[in-house]
């Protein structure tokens, strides 16, 4: 698959490493070009701009949900896309949620941007889990995802499988009210109670 990854943080890194290395061919928008050139470079990926972002097949939103709005308008017409949203609503210091209950960082993307096929997936894997592939502690790390399209949630699957990673149908894109609350709770247990990102998802499989 042709896909546009958003962003040159932890999680977009490691998107890049996984998707380049199981043979997609991956595209890079970024705000900071020296981050771009030097992450295109290393993975054998290219950098576009945002103009550009929106010529793939799934475009990867990796920012922070602060930023996801700003970042998706810059891609320019958006209709008919494809965009899996991997964000959480964390607060500064990551341990708490900034939205949630009625809504979610999901919902409140998919209102910005009506005509785009939305789908959450991957807020609940660090960054670090990611980046060294789908297993650990001898398991299949799951990845939820949530959607309304089932055409699009069919295609992420499929993406999802071509890492090596499960694919657990977590319904409607209502869900991530409960799937962004389960990412800061990893978030809190990998940092804020010092358990480290191995953490999650392991707990989610332990025996």
């Amino acid at each position: 698959m042709k896909i546009t990854v958003v962003g040159t943080g932890n999680m977009a890194t490691s998107f890049v490493k996984q998707l380049t290395k199981n043979g997609h061919l991956v595209q890079i928008v970024g705000r900071n070009a020296e981050k771009s050139d030097a992450l295109a470079k290393k993975y054998g990926a290219k950098v576009i701009s945002p103009l550009h972002g929106s010529e793939a097949d799934i475009i990867i939103l990796a920012t922070a949900y602060a930023e996801a709005v700003s970042a998706l308008r810059s891609l320019g017409n958006l209709s008919g896309k494809l965009v899996v949203d991997i964000t959480n609503p964390v607060t500064a210091d990551y341990m708490a949620l900034t939205i949630g209950h009625n809504t979610s960082a999901a919902e409140e993307i998919s209102q910005a941007f009506p005509g785009v096929k939305l789908v959450k997936a991957f807020n609940t894997i660090f960054a670090q889990v990611l980046a060294e592939g789908p297993k650990l502690a001898g398991s299949n790390i799951p990845v939820f995802i949530a959607t309304d399209d089932e055409t699009a949630k069919g295609t992420v699957s499929l993406l999802v499988n071509s890492l090596g990673f499960d694919v657990i149908d977590a319904g409607g894109l209502k869900n991530a009210r409960y799937l962004e609350p389960l990412g800061g709770l990893n978030i809190y247990l990998g940092y804020g109670a010092g358990l480290g990102t191995s953490i999650a998802p392991s707990w989610l499989f332990a025996k």
